[in-house]
């Protein structure tokens, strides 16, 4: 009966793998968004809970998600609930072998830089932590963080965070 326990349910619903639970959780986003649509901070969360979904399709339904009328990358907290919950919260979605996840930080990195620096800086930082992981998401996180570092239009900012990054100890 109150928003938080319906996004403690829609969360579970949405991460269910029982088949049955498909249809139920599509109805509950929808819902849930109806209800709360005029509630930006409430909307932010209906966003973090879809990309927080640690079922298969995690980098498709974000990507559909960068599409919905009510999320803009010029607005940090709509970056944060979307692309930062699926970056930094979804490990099964974002680790994907093969760098998917990677590419798309990367990708929205370059954008985000030309609109807010300071947030995109901040966005990189689970590129950051590759030396963390085995070879190939290793490789494949420096892989990304090369490409950005050889932007020619790259912000101090962001330079900076990949600089260091990327700098051999």
């Amino acid at each position: 009966d109150n928003m938080t326990d319906q996004q403690a349910a829609l969360r579970l619903l949405v991460n269910s793998k029982a088949e049955a639970a498909e249809p139920v959780a599509r109805d509950a986003l929808a819902a849930f968004y109806k209800q709360w649509r005029h509630e930006p901070l409430v909307v932010d969360q209906w966003f973090s809970v879809q990309a927080c979904c640690l079922l298969p399709g995690g980098l498709t339904r974000v990507l559909s998600l960068l599409k919905h009328p009510d999320f803009s990358l010029k607005n940090p907290n709509k970056v944060r609930a979307l692309i930062g919950a699926f970056c930094t919260h979804n490990h099964i979605n974002f680790h994907a072998a093969d760098g998917a996840g990677y590419t798309f930080l990367a990708d929205q990195i370059l954008a985000l830089d030309r609109l807010n620096p300071q947030i995109a800086a901040r966005s990189l930082t689970p590129l950051t932590r590759w030396r963390k992981f085995g070879k190939g998401r290793r490789d494949l996180m420096l892989a990304q963080l090369l490409r950005l570092k050889s932007a020619s239009d790259l912000s101090k900012d962001v330079f900076e965070v990949v600089e260091k990054s990327t700098a051999r100890k």
